[in-house]
């Protein structure tokens, strides 16, 4: 497998994100290794945050977030998946799988971190991941906090606007992540911003791993992870922590009860009911967003650290 690794340079003196870096190596299922990096801040005993972002974003995503947990002392974990951030990224979008990213994160924080009595923080392809982290290892998590993200099992019709930006994203001859996400909010993103956004990339030869993400949502029963994903569903039905989410792509808060088998199927790209923060806190600009807004505006961080901090307090 050949990788790209982008320059340290690339990532010196970035707006809002002055923490070090932390890396460890995994296998790249295919014979070599990889080196995985993840932001580790707060209290080496403080409660786990685990904050996982999603597509086309880095561990940057959650820079405004990760103060605010630290300052309630919490130990934040924020990695970023292979292909993103200061990642390692293999150069051909057949390097990567749903599968292989489940296993390149297992390895890289639950093995090698050995995570216990955890709370995941996850956000679009954090949850599509992060899940299957839960269901595959639900002894390591006391809860679970969710946003914009789910398990799709492909059992239903895709959304229009979904096929076009799957289509997109393997067609465009110009992946723009930056403007992509800059696009994704509700506020402008300054121009600093988004140019930490494209940090990782310098050159499109790095966004493999961006570029085919989307590719991944199970969109039939065919799909190779449509089977996984049902069976996490199954298995987190029985998680009897405590499971919230917000602001999710249906515009609303998710009802008590272990009830996430029985009702994915209608939903393939929604969120699956389990049970609810009591109260959760909102803001002047509503639960249905961009779904990057959260972090990117500085008055709903608040928000979203404050639902983490209340969760795990």
């Amino acid at each position: 497998m050949q990788t790209l690794r982008t320059p340290d340079e690339r990532f010196a003196d970035l707006p809002d994100y002055p923490f070090p870096p932390h890396y460890v190596e995994v296998s790249d299922q295919d014979g070599g290794t990889l080196r995985v990096h993840y932001l580790d801040e707060g209290p080496a005993d403080g409660p786990i945050v685990l904050c996982m972002h999603g597509e086309p974003s880095w561990s940057y995503l959650y820079r405004k977030m990760i103060p605010l947990l630290v300052d309630a002392g919490l130990r934040v974990i924020a990695p970023d998946l292979v292909g993103f951030g200061k990642s390692d990224k293999p150069t051909r979008k057949s390097d990567y799988t749903y599968a292989r990213h489940v296993a390149w994160m297992q390895e890289a924080i639950i093995d090698h971190l050995d995570l216990r009595n955890a709370t995941l923080f996850g956000q679009d392809w954090g949850g599509l991941v992060g899940l299957r982290l839960v269901a595959e290892n639900p002894d390591r998590f006391d809860r679970v906090i969710i946003r914009n993200t789910g398990l799709p099992t492909g059992d239903g019709q895709p959304s229009a606007a979904f096929m076009a930006w799957q289509k997109f994203s393997q067609t465009t001859p110009v992946f723009d992540i930056g403007f992509l996400l800059d696009s994704a909010t509700i506020t402008e993103l300054s121009p600093a911003e988004i140019a930490a956004y494209d940090a990782p990339f310098p050159d499109d030869t790095y966004t493999a791993g961006a570029r085919i993400f989307p590719s991944f949502v199970p969109t039939s029963t065919a799909d190779p992870e449509s089977a996984n994903n049902a069976a996490a569903w199954q298995q987190l039905a029985q998680f009897d922590r405590p499971f919230a989410a917000h602001g999710t792509w249906q515009g609303r808060d998710l009802s008590p009860g272990a009830t996430a088998a029985a009702d994915h199927a209608d939903e393939p790209f929604h969120l699956r009911p389990l049970s609810s923060v009591p109260n959760p806190p909102t803001d002047s600009n509503g639960a249905q967003a961009g779904a990057y807004v959260t972090f990117d505006t500085t008055g709903r961080r608040t928000v979203e650290a404050r639902v983490a901090i209340s969760y795990v307090s």
